[in-house]
């Protein structure tokens, strides 16, 4: 079985729940979602980066989002910021969660802050995982609280998610349309850019709109690194990635993670999981022509996203495997897209 590392999955999300049972969600599994760890073994999937996410309330999202996004085209309004207050106690927790799964369950989960940390924990058979922040919404201006989650063991930030905050703007759920959709980097951003760089800590790209994209690119001095976008050419989403951008991050040796989300994938921009593996295959195609078979990876979404009804869960990765092997993927390859580009771009960001 070949081990795959993904650049992204929303299992924290699911321990926010009331009355969740953390330990029974996460060891013995509890029927919902993508992921746990009887799945996630029985997929190959060695480790990844495990989203800290804050959640927009419900009545903040549109009521028509699931309907609206079955039937394209669509423009769903952006939630409104989270208050830092809120977002710091759910970012919080999330974090306790993920640190508490790595005590109670230490022969199977490790949180991982190296890439050194990444290959003994998969050597020993345990899932490594990367605390990644997708959206800073939980971090002050000043950026204090950003040097308290570093120690915690943040590695990975999203400066956005779809929504605007003091650093920047998300991109709507909107399809068809370019991913030029607002104004980019406020000044808080570039500083909060700066001190990533810094403190090693990788900038994601996914959810920034094409302006604030471009302020990463001119600020940033690390590889630039889009841990779940797909490409714009083939699914005409505001989420996907041009080829102008695709480029931008090949030239500084970066990395796309293919996103596993339905409506990235299909070129009709749908929700619906019936579909073949031909979405997946075409975006991996276009990806790995014009970022090169070094920089292209998986960034599933799991549990933040419908995937497509072929893969269902973490389960189903050995059959994405044998799709890639169909389509004349050898197995050089497909171990670079599983597991080895992610660790090596890992490596050139954190040195």
């Amino acid at each position: 079985m070949i081990p795959v590392f993904d650049g992204h999955n929303d299992f924290l999300l699911r321990l926010l729940r009331p009355g969740t049972d953390r330990q029974q969600v996460f060891a013995a599994g509890d029927g919902t979602g993508h992921i746990d760890l009887p799945r996630m073994r029985a997929g190959g999937f060695a480790g990844g980066m495990f989203a800290i996410f804050v959640p927009p309330q419900r009545s903040e999202m549109p009521a028509d989002l699931d309907s609206g996004m079955d039937a394209p085209p669509y423009d769903m309004p952006l939630p409104v910021p989270a208050p830092l207050a809120q977002a710091q106690a759910t970012a919080l927790a999330m974090a306790g969660h993920l640190h508490a799964l790595a005590r109670d369950n230490p022969d199977d989960l490790t949180l991982c802050r190296t890439v050194t940390d990444i290959r003994a924990a998969m050597a020993a058979g345990r899932i490594a995982a990367v605390m990644h922040l997708e959206g800073a919404e939980a971090i002050d201006e000043g950026l204090d609280a950003l040097h308290l989650f570093h120690a915690m063991g943040l590695r990975s930030l999203g400066p956005v998610w779809s929504r605007p905050n003091v650093f920047g703007h998300g991109v709507p759920f909107r399809f068809p349309s370019s991913p030029d959709t607002g104004p980019g980097l406020t000044d808080a951003g570039k500083r909060l850019v700066r001190e990533c760089n810094r403190l090693k800590i990788l900038i994601d790209l996914s959810h920034l709109n094409e302006a604030g994209f471009n302020d990463v690119a001119a600020q940033s001095e690390a590889p630039l690194v889009a841990t779940h976008s797909n490409a714009h050419a083939v699914t005409p989403s505001s989420r996907n990635l041009t080829d102008r951008q695709l480029h931008m991050i090949r030239d500084t040796g970066g990395m796309v993670g293919l996103n596993f989300a339905t409506v990235f994938l299909r070129p009709d921009g749908r929700r619906s999981p019936e579909m073949d593996w031909q979405p997946m295959l075409a975006h991996l195609d276009h990806l790995i022509a014009h970022l090169g078979e070094d920089h292209v990876g998986f960034g599933s979404d799991f549990d933040g996203a419908t995937v497509p009804a072929p893969l269902a869960d973490v389960a189903g990765l050995p059959r994405l495997i044998e799709a890639l092997r169909a389509h004349g993927y050898d197995d050089a390859l497909i171990r670079k897209l599983a597991r080895d580009n992610w660790l090596a771009a890992l490596d050139r960001t954190w040195g």
